[in-house]
Order: C-alpha cells, then structure tokens, then sequence
C-alpha cells in the first residue's frame, strides 16, 4: 500500500490517472501530448515513462505490447483497497 501513496503523492502522476480515466488505452505519445494540452505539464517522453513505471510498480496502471507500442491502462482495485480501509462500518 505504501508504493500507492508514493505514487499518489506526485501530482503528475495524479494527472496520468487522470487522463487513463478519462480515456484508457493509451500509448507514451498520447498520454504525453494531452498532459502537455490539458495540463500545460511540458514532462519530457522520458519522464512521464519514469511516471509510468512508478505507476505499474503501484499496481494503478497495467502495460501491453500491440505490435511496436505499449497502451497503457488505469487499474483501480488498488484505490478501492484505499477507500475501503477508512471507510468500513465501525461499531458504535
């Protein structure tokens, strides 16, 4: 759980999430041109590469190949594992 809140802390990071929910399914080059439209982040391909693999080693993003490309996707479970600690009923 550690490794979701160091890669939650980044802001970057929140915003690659961010672009994967609102459209999952992306590749490098696609993640980097909308960071840079929608937020203004000018992150080399590079960087948001190294963003990436934080991601995956959180468990929040899962990678495949299709041919000479890598699409990138959001996996959520390990945010429900997150709200789900604060949020159980507790006996009164």
């Amino acid at each position: 759980m550690a490794d979701v809140f160091k890669a939650l802390a980044e802001p970057t990071r929140r915003a690659i999430l961010d672009e994967l929910t609102e459209r999952d399914g992306q590749t490098l080059f696609e993640i980097c041109g909308r960071l840079t439209m929608k937020h203004g982040l000018g992150s080399s391909r590079q960087a948001v590469s190294q963003h990436l693999q934080v991601l995956e080693d959180a468990d929040l993003v899962t990678s495949q190949k299709q041919g000479r490309y890598t699409i990138h996707h959001l996996d959520p479970r390990p945010l429900v594992g997150l709200t789900d600690r604060w949020t159980k009923e507790q006996p009164r």
